[in-house]
């Protein structure tokens, strides 16, 4: 079988397998925006491609309740939900991630900073219309303080969202003095957020994951995540979009194009496997 993820890529698929494998950037339906699968059938595909669970992703509502649904419908599959700090639930609000946190089933898990309504988001993409700040003349806001000191009493992960890289690097610091134990930064090379190499080396150096996403510039991911080093990274699809393949075939040749450039499969495993794992705070 040959899947394309680009216009100059179409790679086979037959040596790579989805085993074990968690996706920690899933977009699906029910959504306000054009999803190609809904969180159930996608926990049920997942599933039947052998991969150990997904973190299901919608910029403007908690997935916890779908989080749990899901898990109904695919038995075993690991299904964790979380909540985007955009508008549309009040940006940085701590009575949203505090609702987050006691739907039933507790799979709500991930706790992203702002996406699409960041002011770097909104301000990279030449846009005028409000925003969610998270900081003033070069610090922290209180209220991201609170949200914080939630994220660690609860034992969530803090994914970075849009953030520019030096908001991320005053949210990992604070994070970290909160007893905040998990972060993620958010497909970190993608625009808006855009960090450097070194950059990355940086965040990863005081223990945060990198995300990188599956996207058709392979050979600049393999560089960058070989310069970051594998035990840092965590690998996602961060797909749903329509028209894009869906997220285990896109993975799957995303994965296989990265074997492709020379990273071995131990290091894939360790990235899509071993790391998300304890991004999620499964211990096994």
């Amino acid at each position: 079988m040959r899947v394309c993820i680009g216009p100059m890529l179409a790679l086979t698929l037959s040596a790579q397998s989805l085993t074990g494998v968690i996706d920690m950037h899933a977009h699906c339906d029910p959504d306000s925006m054009a999803r190609s699968i809904d969180g159930l059938a996608l926990a049920r595909l997942a599933q039947s491609r052998g991969m150990r669970g997904l973190v299901l992703k919608n910029h403007y509502e908690s997935t916890a309740g779908l989080a749990y649904l899901a898990r109904q419908a695919a038995p075993g599959l690991e299904v964790f939900g979380g909540i985007a700090l955009n508008r549309a639930v009040g940006g940085i609000n701590l009575a949203a991630v505090e609702q987050m946190v006691r739907v039933k089933g507790g799979f709500g898990q991930v706790v992203w900073m702002p996406t699409f309504d960041a002011e770097n988001n909104v301000r990279k993409a030449g846009e005028r219309r409000p925003f969610v700040a998270v900081t003033r003349e070069g610090r922290l806001l209180p209220e991201v303080k609170d949200v914080l000191a939630l994220i660690a009493k609860n034992n969530l992960t803090l994914a970075t969202g849009h953030l520019s890289p030096a908001e991320i690097f005053l949210l990992i610091d604070e994070a970290k003095k909160a007893g905040v134990a998990r972060i993620v930064v958010t497909h970190a090379m993608l625009a808006p957020v855009e960090m450097s190499i070194a950059q990355m080396k940086q965040a990863a150096g005081v223990g945060a994951w990198i995300e990188f996403v599956r996207n058709p510039q392979v050979a600049a991911y393999a560089a960058a995540i070989r310069e970051v080093g594998p035990e840092h990274v965590v690998v996602t699809s961060d797909l749903g979009q329509a028209g894009n393949p869906l997220h285990p075939d896109g993975l799957l040749s995303f994965l296989e194009a990265l074997r492709g450039q020379g990273l071995t499969q131990d290091e894939l495993d360790r990235m899509t496997k071993t790391n998300p794992a304890a991004a999620l705070g499964l211990t096994r």
